[in-house]
């Protein structure tokens, strides 16, 4: 005589998020965080969702898991002006980088950027679009190439 023996265990209950439906800024976060070009991903809130590992090397970030979840302004980007002698940029300005733009502009932005990584400033060509889920601007995606 066969002998089965049955061994119920509960089942995960999925997260709130785990059980939505896959939306596009998670699609693009995926993509992102995998890319070997340097781009980032960041939600209407200015929350970086994903950003691939060349932009951390770029922006001067230490590293994808230290940012990902973090205000993009939160001490994570340390961006200045264009001046002789360069500050940090007013915040009034922050609105107007390419990241920021393309979400609330809803359309393509291009800009310059000037980040300091430690000691050292870069000029940053920036280029930004907005990201749709359905007809909602839902985040922005950005590509960076150092000048």
């Amino acid at each position: 005589m066969a002998h089965v023996e049955l061994s119920l265990t509960e089942s995960p209950v999925p997260s709130a998020r785990e059980s939505q439906p896959d939306d596009a800024l998670d699609r693009w976060a995926r993509t992102v965080a995998a890319a070997p070009e340097p781009c980032l991903v960041i939600d209407g809130m200015s929350e970086i969702v994903a950003v691939s590992t060349a932009a951390c090397e770029l922006l001067g970030f230490p590293g994808q898991a230290a940012v990902v979840g973090r205000h993009l302004f939160g001490g994570i980007l340390r961006l200045l002006d264009f001046t002789s002698k360069p500050s940090l940029l007013a915040d009034g300005e922050l609105e107007k980088i390419p990241p920021m733009l393309a979400f609330n502009s809803h359309r393509l932005a291009r800009g310059l950027m000037r980040v300091r990584t430690g000691d050292v400033v870069r000029t940053i060509d920036a280029i930004a679009t907005p990201l749709f889920d359905r007809d909602k601007v839902v985040g922005s995606l950005t590509f960076l190439s150092q000048i």
